[in-house]
């Protein structure tokens, strides 16, 4: 509440690839006790009991702030079976949907990984011709994120800066393919690029959410302020109850 959010959602990553290939280079320091020696990440397993008593016991020290549940679920076209076992995610406030990798062989990499052995036209034509795919096979999340995560890695030094225009129709493809499924598209923070919410309207999104990918607390409200300003400016606008997506009015 302090920082002017009256609602925050806890959407914990739930990855399940078992055959995630990159280098200690292409990760964060604290990922990298997670690569073994064979190259591959070793994810561990969400402890959801520990998470759902973690919520509920902060709800009780914050009664004023609506605390949400929820997950960050990657590739979930390719692993719904798999967290079905494991959590009932329509019990969730907030079920996500992120592309962290891709195919590459026998195994998957995330973009930044790929960079490194692709021409990069081609890291983001994969990238956004999964997105479609991953929209027609999995029901489980509600809200597609960073759909800029390929661009975070581009190698700027390499091909130089990244121009949005030279993939748009791969872009809109993805939106379109989101938007005709009346899901939400999030506006992530760490990168607000006006071409996004632009083409997602022209796309027929109708829904938003804010998200800053905030790893660490200090993150947490980081480009709030821009962001909701950006979506206001394209004719979104909050909804009833502060945890409420922003809608665009018809």
């Amino acid at each position: 509440m302090k920082i002017g959010l009256p609602a925050i959602a806890f959407t914990e990553h739930f990855d399940l690839d078992t055959a995630w290939a990159t280098t200690t280079e292409d990760l964060m320091p604290h990922q990298r006790f997670l690569l073994g020696a064979d190259g591959i990440m070793h994810l561990p397993r969400w402890d959801v009991e520990g998470y759902l008593a973690d919520l509920e016991e902060h709800r009780q020290l914050f009664p004023d702030l609506v605390i949400l549940s929820g997950a960050e679920f990657g590739q979930p076209h390719l692993h719904e079976a798999e967290a079905a076992r494991l959590i009932d995610l329509s019990t969730l406030d907030r079920v996500n949907g992120s592309l962290h990798t891709l195919p590459n062989g026998a195994t998957r990499s995330e973009p930044n990984t790929l960079f490194h052995l692709w021409p990069a036209d081609r890291v983001m034509d994969v990238y956004l011709d999964e997105i479609p795919r991953m929209v027609a096979n999995s029901s489980a999340f509600h809200i597609f994120t960073h759909i800029d995560y390929a661009v975070r890695a581009w190698p700027v030094a390499d091909v130089g800066p990244f121009d949005p225009r030279r993939f748009e129709e791969g872009f809109r493809e993805a939106m379109r393919a989101l938007a005709d499924s009346g899901r939400a598209l999030e506006l992530n923070t760490r990168r607000l690029w006006p071409w996004i919410p632009q083409w997602w309207v022209q796309e027929g999104g109708q829904l938003i959410s804010f998200g800053s990918d905030a790893h660490v607390p200090a993150e947490v409200r980081s480009g709030f302020a821009e962001a909701v300003m950006m979506a206001a400016h394209f004719g979104f606008r909050p909804g009833r109850r502060p945890q409420d997506l922003w809608s665009r009015s018809v």
